[in-house]
């Protein structure tokens, strides 16, 4: 019910808990992601200071990365944006999360659902390597022209590979 994974970056090694009890689609489809390697040799592509660090859209060489589909959002679960969970990314569309994944660098209680949306699908925690989260966070940062985005890190990061522990 609560596989763990160990996502191997740049800068270190962070182990993370997923929840299949409050989010299985979510934990399958990522699952899905792992076992497929879609992850592996991927980009770190978006660190806001206080916010979240993300990945999941972009191969190191910048193309986007391959999905399987999108997941139908289970922000509803109970499960909140506190500082080390991880979430599904997505488009306006809540039903729109893909790969994409951001970790929370703090506790970001407006990504959570309310009276007026859907918030932003926790699936899982880090409960090892938030040091290597927080390095993470502190790289610099700039606007990207071949992303056309900003908060991408100046010199990248990558995910090396994300294997189930």
């Amino acid at each position: 019910m609560f596989p763990e994974l160990v996502i191997e970056t740049d800068l270190g090694a962070i182990t993370v808990e997923l929840d299949r009890l409050k989010a299985p689609l979510t934990v399958n489809h990522i699952l899905h992601l792992v076992k497929n390697k879609r992850y592996d040799n991927s980009l770190i592509h978006r660190v806001v200071p206080g916010f979240v660090i993300q990945s999941g859209a972009f191969k190191a060489d910048l193309s986007e990365l391959e999905s399987c589909g999108t997941v139908v959002n289970e922000s509803g679960n109970g499960l909140k944006n506190t500082r080390g969970s991880l979430s599904m990314a997505r488009y306006n569309d809540p039903h729109s999360a893909a790969a994409s994944f951001f970790i929370n660098l703090g506790n970001n209680d407006n990504l959570d659902p309310s009276s007026d949306g859907w918030g932003y699908a926790v699936f899982g925690f880090v409960t090892d390597g938030m040091d290597v989260v927080d390095n993470i966070a502190a790289v610099k940062t700039h606007y990207n022209n071949q992303l056309d985005a900003k908060d991408v890190p100046i010199e990248p990061l990558h995910i090396i590979s994300i294997k189930v522990k």
